[in-house]
């Protein structure tokens, strides 16, 4: 689970404007976070196959994301991809 102080980090840096919390970049960035903690948690806990169910549901929804940031915002879907280091 993410701290408060970390969420917000993520989100600064992955905002349009200041008060963007909620678009699909951040949303990106977000879910690549609680993926890459999980993941951590994964390989430390290999039979809570509970937890794997959650990761293959978050990894699903960031992919549904970037496509629909592909989709629509091209620019933006280049510059999320360059910042969280996801290859297509």
């Amino acid at each position: 689970m993410l701290t408060k102080r970390v969420k917000t980090a993520v989100i600064k840096n992955a905002a349009i404007h200041d008060k963007d919390n909620g678009s699909a970049s951040v949303q990106v960035a977000l879910l690549s976070r609680k993926i890459e903690e999980l993941t951590a948690h994964l390989k430390k806990n290999q039979k809570d196959f509970h937890s794997r169910r959650g990761l293959l549901q978050m990894v699903a929804d960031r992919r549904s994301h970037l496509r629909y940031l592909e989709k629509n915002n091209k620019r933006q879907y280049s510059s999320i991809i360059k910042k969280l280091g996801l290859k297509k």
